[in-house]
Formats: C-alpha cells, sequence, structure tokens
C-alpha cells in the first residue's frame, strides 16, 4: 500500500511539473470574443495595449517590442498579441507557429506628432503632406513597403539637392515593420521614407533618434525631438499631450494567435 501510495504521489507531482511548464500551450482564442480572461500580449503604450486593457479578466503582459511577445506566443507563455496589421503580417511570416484571426479592431489613423503650439511647423508639415498625397509620392512610398509588390527595401529617391534649412528631428521606435526597423546600424521603413519626403519639401535634412515607444510623444513634449513617427495613432489620449498632422495612412488591430 505504501508502495502504491509512493507511485500515486509521484504521478501527481509529474501532472503539476508537466502542467505548469506547458504554459498555454494549444490556442483557445478563435475570435475576439475568446480574449475575456486570457494572457495577452502587447506592445507596451500602443493602441493594442489600450484595447487589451479593456478586455475582461485579460492578464495583460507589456513589451518594448512585440516580436518578443509573438516569440513567447509560440513558445505557449501567453494566448494572443494584439498588434497592428502590418508588423503582424511580418511576425507571421517570420513565425510558422501563429496565424492571424480574420476578425479585426476598428480602424485607425496614423499621424505625425507634433508639440502643441508648432503652429508654423504643423502647417508646413501639413501643406507637404498634400503635396506628396497629391503628385503620388505618398502612394508609391507606401507601395514601396506594404501590400503584394513591396519591396521592403528603402524607397529610391532622386533627390540631388542638399537640404539647407538645417535639421528636423525624428523621434521613432525601430521595432515595428513594415514602419520602421533595423536593417543592419540603419533605421529603414515607410515612415522613414515618408519623412523624408517631408523633409525635401521642408529643405531640412531628417535625423532620426530610436527610442523606446513609449519614450516617443514625451521626446516631441520636451522637445528633444521636432516631431514623432512610429505608427502612431490619433488618439484621445495623446491629444491631450501633442498636436497631430493630417492623418498620412490608417491601418486596423488585429489578434495573433497560435495554430491550431
Amino acid at each position: 500500500m505504501k508502495h502504491l501510495q509512493k507511485i500515486i504521489s509521484l504521478t501527481s507531482v509529474c501532472i503539476l511539473f508537466m502542467t505548469f511548464f506547458s504554459g498555454c500551450s494549444g490556442n483557445k482564442v478563435h475570435s475576439i470574443s475568446d480574449l475575456d480572461g486570457k494572457i495577452i500580449g502587447v506592445q507596451l503604450d500602443t493602441v493594442g495595449d489600450t484595447y487589451a486593457s479593456d478586455i475582461k479578466g485579460a492578464d495583460v503582459r507589456r513589451y518594448f517590442d512585440g516580436k518578443e511577445a509573438v516569440a513567447d506566443l509560440a513558445e505557449g507563455k501567453l494566448d494572443a498579441v494584439i498588434v497592428d496589421i502590418e508588423p503582424a503580417k511580418v511576425y507571421v511570416e517570420n513565425n510558422e507557429n501563429v496565424t492571424i484571426l480574420d476578425e479585426t479592431f476598428s480602424e485607425e489613423e496614423y499621424a505625425i506628432a507634433i508639440k502643441k503650439g508648432n503652429t508654423e511647423l504643423m502647417d508646413k508639415i501639413n501643406n507637404a503632406l498634400d503635396e506628396l498625397s497629391s503628385d503620388g509620392t505618398l502612394d508609391a512610398i507606401k507601395a514601396n513597403w506594404i501590400g503584394e509588390n513591396a519591396t521592403g527595401k528603402p524607397y529610391n529617391f532622386s533627390y540631388e539637392s542638399t537640404p539647407t534649412d538645417g535639421k528636423l528631428i525624428m523621434a521613432t521606435n525601430a521595432t515595428f515593420p513594415p514602419y520602421e526597423s533595423m536593417d543592419g546600424e540603419n533605421i529603414i521603413g515607410f515612415d522613414i521614407d515618408m519623412m523624408k519626403a517631408v523633409c525635401h519639401k521642408l529643405n531640412k535634412e531628417l535625423v532620426v533618434n530610436d527610442m523606446d515607444f513609449d519614450l516617443v510623444t514625451g521626446a516631441v513634449v520636451k522637445g528633444d525631438a521636432d516631431v514623432g513617427a512610429a505608427g502612431i495613432t490619433i488618439t484621445d489620449e495623446r491629444l491631450k499631450l501633442v498636436d497631430f498632422s493630417n492623418p498620412y495612412t490608417t491601418a486596423t488591430q488585429v489578434v495573433i494567435v497560435r495554430k491550431d
């Protein structure tokens, strides 16, 4: 009897051990409605963070890099990751164990963050965006980074003139492909090329400073950067801190889960 009790005890320990280290293996999320009470990964201070924080009973795990959240999802440490659709496509392409749900959250608008009250710079940037939209440059830059024919390489500008009206400092977070990411020591992406085109209109040299996403708007508020461009969605909370240019593109939030 004592021998049998030891076997039962050891079996119970093994079951507990396997349960503990199995994490969240097996997909538990098949729609947005399944997110209640789940372990959800997000990039800190993003709209995905806001959505996840409003989900009933969710255990929200915040990351500085969405790629790390997806890696933890694939390993069974999370049930889902909420992130913008274009980075989600890149993450899924590089990880065969995860997929994107068909269901999405509402559409949102990306814009350039500018220090409150700097109407001169705001007007110049909006005028530049209007011109880039009218002449097709903005669409060409977007198509270069997003869509079936995207190259994933910096846009081939044919500018020959050298800027003579100083520098424009841009704060960004280079962990958000295809909007901004690292290519060796260089920061590349849709937002980078868009701001290069804007700066050409402004006759300014673009200087890009990489930082954590939750610090980007703060850098604009403090004057450490002239603008913030990092796939930043216009929200009521952010409008309390900074002003925004006219939107330059739209996006949606999606849910990444493990494959069944």
